[in-house]
């Protein structure tokens, strides 16, 4: 799978997050945070291979990790309620 596909697959979770039933949003928004996982595990093995530019790798990052941040809030935010 490549890292254009994970990207949609986590936007898919999350959109099915958005609109499912509050019972079940964090079954959702915890497939997506392991699909955020095996992306930035991706992410690191472009940097470590070589294949990309390190700035645009470092950007994809930075990026990566303001999405985990913001799916941990709102995980933190169901799991509270």
């Amino acid at each position: 799978m490549s890292i254009e596909s994970s990207i949609l697959t986590i936007l898919e979770q999350l959109i099915i997050a958005k609109n499912a039933p509050k019972t079940m949003k964090a079954a959702y928004l915890l497939r997506a945070s392991g699909s955020l996982e095996v992306l930035n595990f991706k992410v690191r093995l472009l940097l470590e291979l070589g294949v990309v530019n390190e700035t645009r790798v470092f950007q994809m990052q930075a990026k990566v990790q303001e999405i985990g941040r913001m799916l941990g809030g709102w995980l933190k935010a169901t799991q509270s309620q």
